[in-house]
């Protein structure tokens, strides 16, 4: 076995950044004292335990209420260090908080953060004291903001809008540190040179790291007194290429001073090829069909955070088994333990930055579907941008973002905007974002409102059959399509609803045979989203239930998903026209 790989159990307690790892590690899950209040100061009396990492309104938090947008959501724990657990200076991780938060150690403020899905951190050294730590969390939320990103959070659930949520929904967790250590490191491989492009940042100018990459016990390629801040190449042309069918994984070791921290790589570059005056994906110079499901993120009890990353193991090694290969995650982002699984079974990861502005326009969003039509994403009152701020926050969001998920193997492709939902400027972000990730392809407005920039000629089709238009400039992809479901009776959400499970089943194999098949060799169609993965509450156009039960025949789609892929192959990999 190349790459050691770590499976997790039951519940929300292992460590939680596989991609920049250390034997440190100390869980603050578990049970706090909460309070919502009107006030900002702390509160004289708690209203009860709340489950950390859950979020207040989901079932598995223990406390099935949320603030609303003008009031506060406290929270409290206590902790004491370990002995042997101090190595100089003691850094405070929070996994998420929705949507800004101020932190505070002893009774002191620490720092705050603002934002819903990123990850983010304090050094508490300063405050910490011998045996037992006050730990305090005072948050606002607001899922109607215009500021921040949401996603499909709403107080108004129903359709295609989800329950909001609010507060901690990620691990929150110590390390130690010493005085010296690495504060993040970034990985460029590149499969046709051979080489993995590394920059190892430190917590001090001019600091020396040692990298090491290995394959089983044997050392692949060392670079040793590496100056941090610089990027080093190491040749690792003797790694085998990551592929979807062969996910193949390289530990990293690298050592700073007393720190030590592990990662891992993937030998693989993502692209865009041609073949026949037709584009297509490609990974490693190879052309590849993405075909993939839009997962939405939500996990049923849980809301936002998944019972147990056994779960969400669970979840992905079925989305294998169907014969899938991608995943669009929508406008969510996700534990990096989710990209980790992603990388190690091979599932390409396009990922959508979180949404935002003001309220959407309904008569757009009902519109849109059965119109091609252009509003100019300049006009940022007319989007819902009007406030800079408004603009600000995405792209300090979008731009963390990519920052956060940077090293994930997986992820082949950014999504900065979905149906025009707070969009503004789409070419003007879209220039700013490829900047920081030249290394990745862009569909950079996804569904309606195409500026004609990025790389994907992109298409949202419900209700009518699949005749996407081709400009023959970008990608061919139909981002989005299907929604059928089985509601058997029920009143609930869905684009088409089939009376029966065989007739549920059999129009799902006619879409892909009858519509998707030929459109792979009459029009060069090279990447298809299937809306959804699973049902979320009222909306149940899912290929799984909320509780992950197949909806359909695993072998029965393996056949379809066979289909897809030989038809691309027979177009773009035998050199087809």
């Amino acid at each position: 076995m190349i790459f050691k790989r770590q499976f997790f159990g039951e519940g929300l307690n292992e460590y939680p950044r596989p991609q920049l790892k250390r034997d440190s590690f100390l869980s603050l899950n578990g049970l706090w004292d909460y309070a919502i209040t009107s006030s900002a100061a702390a509160p004289k009396e708690y209203d009860g335990k709340i489950n950390v990492p859950y979020s207040p309104e989901s079932k598995l938090s223990g406390a099935h209420r949320g603030p609303s947008a003008s009031e506060y959501l406290h929270y409290r724990t206590f902790f004491a260090l370990p002995n042997g657990f101090f190595r100089g200076r003691v850094l405070l991780n929070f996994g998420a908080c929705d949507q800004r938060c101020k932190v505070y150690c002893n009774g002191a403020e620490v720092g705050g953060h603002e934002g819903g899905y990123l990850p983010f951190s304090f050094d508490i050294t300063p405050y910490i004291r011998e045996g037992q730590n006050e730990l305090c969390v005072a948050v606002r939320d607001d899922a109607s903001s215009h500021i921040y990103g949401r996603g499909k959070q709403s107080y108004n659930a129903g359709g295609i809008w989800y329950t909001a949520v609010s507060g901690i929904w990620q691990t929150v967790w110590l390390e130690s540190v010493p005085h010296l250590y690495i504060t993040g490191i970034k990985l460029v491989p590149n499969a046709a040179q051979g080489k993995l492009y590394i920059t190892c940042n430190a917590s001090a100018e001019g600091a020396k790291a040692d990298i090491c990459l290995y394959d089983g016990d044997d050392v692949v390629a060392c670079a040793r007194g590496a100056d941090t801040g610089s990027e080093c190449a190491l040749d690792v042309s003797r790694c085998k290429p990551w592929f979807p069918d062969d996910p193949q994984l390289y530990p990293i070791t690298i050592t700073c001073g007393e720190d030590v921290v592990h990662s891992y790589f993937g030998l693989r570059t993502f692209g865009i090829g041609e073949v026949g005056g037709r584009k297509c994906f490609t990974i490693n110079g190879e052309p590849i069909f993405h075909n993939g499901l839009l997962d939405q993120g939500y996990w049923g009890d849980g809301i936002y955070t998944p019972a147990s990353y056994g779960e969400m193991y669970s979840c992905l090694t079925k989305v294998k088994e169907l014969g899938f290969n991608m995943l669009r995650k929508h406008i969510k982002v996700e534990p990096l333990v989710w990209y980790y699984y992603c990388d190690i079974l091979g599932i390409l990861v396009w990922q959508d930055m979180v949404n935002g502005g003001a309220p959407y326009s309904k008569l757009r969003i009902n519109l849109c579907p059965f119109i091609d039509l252009h509003i100019n994403d300049m006009d940022f009152k007319g989007m819902g941008r009007d406030d800079p701020r408004s603009r600000r926050q995405y792209m300090a969001e979008a731009e963390g973002t990519i920052e956060a998920l940077f090293n994930c193997v997986s992820l082949c492709l950014w999504t900065p905007f979905n149906e025009a939902w707070g969009q503004f400027d789409a070419l003007g972000v879209l220039a700013r974002l490829r900047a920081l990730d030249p290394t990745r392809p862009f569909d950079h407005a996804s569904g309606w409102q195409d500026k004609g920039g990025g790389d994907v000629c992109s298409r949202h089709i419900y209700f009518r059959k699949l005749r996407p238009k081709n400009d023959k400039k970008r990608v061919l992809a139909v981002t989005e399509f299907g929604g059928y479901a089985c509601a058997e009776g029920k009143k609930a959400f869905s684009y088409r609803n089939f009376s029966s499970r065989e007739a549920y089943e059999c129009a799902l194999e006619r879409l892909y045979l009858s519509e998707v098949v030929p459109l792979i060799s009459k029009q060069g169609l090279a990447a298809t989203v299937y809306t959804q993965l699973s049902d979320v509450e009222q909306e149940v156009n899912g290929i799984f239930t909320a509780d992950w039960r197949c909806k359909v025949s695993a072998e029965r789609f393996r056949r379809i998903n066979e289909a897809v892929y030989a038809a691309f192959n027979a177009t773009f990999r035998s050199g087809e026209k």
